[in-house]
């Protein structure tokens, strides 16, 4: 079922499955929903039966809710997209909160958004919370699948080599990491010394701009 959402409607459907991360499967009490939420516990049930009649909840009188299918479906994704957006934050030099911008940010993310951010990540990556990232869905997938893999030079294995893809740093240091040679494009490979460029230069960089710099892996000789 497609429909669409408004940003309260995300945000129920993404607090459920934080529910359903706990205990898949399981019926939530709108009582603890409304908690989670900060609502009352009225605006609770009104939502659920909302989004029960839409077909993305199940709910059960003076029991609660659970997610169906296509609710699990639109929560994973709207939890996957803010734990994105809390590594991107992570990455960049932001002094906010990153729990409440990402709540914003969560909703202006599109599959577009969503696959040049899952481009930065491992499926080992954790978010700031050292919480897991969901799993895109399929069609996310697919277009992640048809790319070139890509990396921090901090996870380069030694042997591995790629283009530079990605610099998230201030203009400043951006700018000096490109007269080192660190700029798009370049060829970049992983030595035991550090990380070598086409010119011959081997650098050795902070784990900082490890972290920082991303490429796009074209060959892994290990």
């Amino acid at each position: 079922m497609v429909g669409h959402f408004q940003e309260f409607e995300d945000e129920y459907l993404e607090m459920m499955y934080e529910f359903h991360e706990e205990t898949p499967g399981g019926v939530v009490r709108t009582g603890d929903l409304a908690s989670k939420l900060g609502v009352s516990p009225a605006s609770a049930t009104e939502m659920v039966q909302r989004l029960a009649s839409r077909g993305y909840l199940e709910y059960i009188p003076y029991k609660g809710a659970r997610l169906t299918e296509d609710g699990l479906a639109h929560g994973q994704k709207m939890k996957r997209r803010h734990r994105l957006a809390e590594v991107l934050l992570e990455l960049l030099p932001y002094e906010g909160n990153p729990h409440e911008t990402a709540c914003r940010l969560e909703h202006a993310i599109d599959d577009d958004m969503e696959v040049a951010l899952s481009r930065l990540i491992t499926k080992d990556t954790l978010d700031p919370s050292g919480r897991i990232i969901p799993e895109p869905t399929e069609d996310i997938a697919a277009r992640l699948n048809g790319l070139p893999p890509t990396c921090a030079l901090a996870d380069m294995e030694v042997g591995t080599a790629g283009r530079l893809s990605v610099v998230l740093m201030p203009a400043g240091e951006m700018e000096a990491m490109a007269q080192s040679g660190f700029a798009a494009g370049a060829h970049i490979t992983r030595t035991e010394g550090g990380f070598a460029l086409e010119n011959g230069w081997v650098a050795q960089l902070s784990e900082g701009a490890m972290k920082s710099v991303f490429i796009d892996i074209i060959d892994h000789s290990v």
